[in-house]
């Protein structure tokens, strides 16, 4: 009798693909897509990527609410989204595959850990009795693998004498062996991964390079899966890159700062969902004099940054919109001392707690106008998770050097999401230069013998400005230096208490005009794409930085006379704007609120602006934004 014949492996290549991993929050799917993510960046794919939290902390397990999403896009070309579909879905349990299945493209294939489809998850994702996806046929436009991955996990485990929860917990370490090995990735780095990670806890470290090595000879051994694919490197610029995120770009930007000025970094903060990650990131990094202090709550936590500032060091704060609202008041503090400060914004779902784990953009005209009072303040923001990084740096550009509070807004998505990074070398930074004013020895000082005073020197005068309108920066306990300090009004140069009416105004002014020459700083505005002038413009603004470029690339390889531009300086705007605007016949917002920055513009250029407005937690894809663009045309 004849065996049966062993079915032929084959190599697919394709230039880019999106994968999706879907599962209860605590099936480890962010573990999962982030170090396939690593091991695909580090092979020298381009990616981006979009996590997806359940917004509950303790969100029941197998329910729709409770699923954790993991968006990869890589491949060996430029690669801008995190995708608008996807190509593979990974799914632990019925609720991933029913809360997901309309984010997979038509012919795409899922692979699916059969044991979450059982008649409980089959309920808990609101299945009717009996009606198992896997097996009733309503997969049929999709390639479907049915995988016990729980069984096999089980199975590679079951010599250790790790709890059956433990031995659970492995379940994603096989998945991503299996996906190494279905996209022709070695597993070194992810051993690598697992041996820091478990390095004092010897039997766990076993227990998952054990499934890790089962799911990729499962792939290896299995008849079912006959096709691997094989997505080149990209081609980009030399140098030695690393996976990043947006949260980690924004922290690693505040220390390059930190060390061009020449100063220590003070980050005082208070944990908040998307931005707690920055204080976990920069309190890995003591050997370059930063100091990271958890306050009490949000107002304690800017106020010691505050301080700081005053102290001379580099004051940071961070958070999202709920906690920016608490922070307002210490905010126009700072503003009313002229003292530096970087207040980060990773914005949120809102109002009040909102959404907590999604992402938005509503917190634009709190960032403007959030404050009591005349309290302009610059806002810049963020586009992309390398962005971050470039935006965290400037930020304290603006800061140091003309002696005001900076507000950086970045949001979840771009917060969380990672892309390839190059290193940049500590020669191609810009030095910062603060504002300090130097000691004036022998000035007043009674400590010194009156025949070596210089007590005829003209008196310090705190508030005098420089032709930029920028006060200096005198550090207490200084010599000659010394001057009244207070959220009160200010006599304009002495910073004396005044209640004079005509020196408020004259204040108010001198302040404002301060901050709007910070404009003058600002490189000309360039368009991101498209002709100098035309139909219509696409402005956009942070995280929508992808999606409107991939639409707008696609429209001009249509023939479309559609142009990109993306905002960095929300306020005061860069003085190229206006002009631009007025060189196409439309312009078009695409934000996600119901229309913040197209207000700004409509009411700082008189610019017919329309809005494209998405508020559902989630970010654009880029057919959203192509399909806005051609209804526009069409108008």
């Amino acid at each position: 009798m004849s065996q049966p014949t062993p079915a032929v492996k084959t190599v697919e290549q394709r230039d880019q693909v999106v994968i999706l991993f879907a599962g209860d929050s605590g099936d480890g799917i962010q573990l999962t897509g982030s170090q396939f993510t690593d091991t695909n960046a580090l092979f020298g794919n381009d990616v981006s990527t979009f996590p997806n939290f359940p917004a509950e902390i303790r969100a029941p397990q197998g329910t729709l609410a409770g699923v954790s999403g993991y968006q990869l896009h890589f491949g060996s070309v430029e690669i801008f989204t995190p995708g608008d579909q996807c190509d593979v879905l990974v799914v632990m349990n019925a609720a991933a595959l029913k809360a997901n299945i309309g984010k997979l493209k038509q012919g795409g294939t899922i692979i699916a850990n059969s044991d979450g489809f059982d008649p409980k998850n089959l309920r808990l994702a609101g299945y009717a009795a009996g009606d198992d996806p896997l097996a009733n046929g309503s997969l049929v436009n999709y390639v479907l693998h049915s995988v016990d991955v729980t069984k096999m996990t089980r199975a590679a485990l079951e010599e250790l004498t790790l709890g059956m929860k433990e031995k659970d917990r492995c379940k994603n370490m096989f998945v991503l062996g299996f996906i190494n090995w279905m996209f022709n990735r070695g597993m070194a780095n992810s051993e690598r991964f697992l041996h820091q990670k478990f390095a004092k806890k010897p039997e766990l470290l076993d227990a998952n390079l054990r499934a890790l090595k089962a799911g990729f000879h499962y792939g290896d051994t299995s008849e079912t899966f006959t096709t691997r694919f094989d997505v080149k490197p990209a081609p980009m610029p030399k140098g030695t890159y690393r996976s990043i995120t947006g949260n980690q770009g924004t922290a690693l930007g505040l220390i390059a700062a930190a060390q061009k000025a020449r100063l220590d970094l003070f980050y005082g903060s208070y944990p908040i969902t998307p931005a707690s990650d920055i204080l976990h990131e920069l309190s890995r990094h003591k050997n370059f004099g930063v100091i990271t202090f958890q306050a009490e709550d949000e107002i304690a936590a800017i106020a010691s940054a505050i301080g700081a500032s005053y102290g001379g060091a580099l004051g940071i704060t961070a958070s999202s919109g709920p906690g920016i609202a608490l922070k307002t008041e210490a905010m126009g503090l700072a503003f009313m001392l002229e003292l530096p400060l970087v207040i980060v914004n990773v914005q949120r779902g809102g109002p009040s707690t909102g959404l907590p784990t999604k992402t938005e953009q509503a917190d634009l005209w709190q960032a403007v106008h959030g404050r009591n009072g005349e309290a302009p303040i610059p806002v810049i923001a963020a586009s992309t998770p390398i962005d971050c990084f470039d935006m965290a740096f400037e930020a304290v550009q603006i800061a140091l050097e003309h002696m005001t509070p900076v507000m950086l807004l970045t949001d979840g998505y771009i917060a969380n999401g990672a892309e390839p990074w190059r290193f940049p070398q500590a020669k191609e930074l810009p030095e910062i230069k603060p504002n300090f004013i130097p000691a004036r020895e022998g000035v007043g000082d009674p400590a010194i013998p009156a025949q070596g005073r210089n007590d005829n020197a003209e008196a310090f005068l705190p508030y005098l400005r420089d032709e930029r309108g920028v006060r200096p920066w005198a550090l207490p306990g200084q010599a000659g230096l010394q001057h009244r300090i207070g959220g009160i009004e200010k006599q304009d140069k002495t910073g004396n208490i005044s209640y004079d009416p005509a020196n408020h105004e004259l204040m108010v002014r001198l302040r404002a005009e301060k901050v709007a020459r910070i404009a003058d700083r600002y490189k000309p505005i360039r368009l991101d794409s498209g002709p100098a002038e035309g139909d219509v413009l696409i402005v956009g603004w942070g995280s929508t930085y992808g999606a409107i470029r991939t639409a707008a690339l696609q429209l001009q390889a249509e023939g479309r006379s559609v142009a990109h531009v993306h905002i960095r300086h929300m306020f005061p705007f860069n003085k190229g704007l206006g002009p631009l605007l007025k060189q196409y016949r439309k312009v078009l917002v695409p934000e996600m609120n119901s229309g913040q920055l197209r207000q700004l513009l409509r009411a700082e250029f008189l610019c017919d602006a329309q809005g494209l407005n998405k508020i559902q937690g989630m970010p654009f894809t880029s057919e959203e934004i192509r399909a806005g663009v051609l209804n526009l045309l069409q108008a």
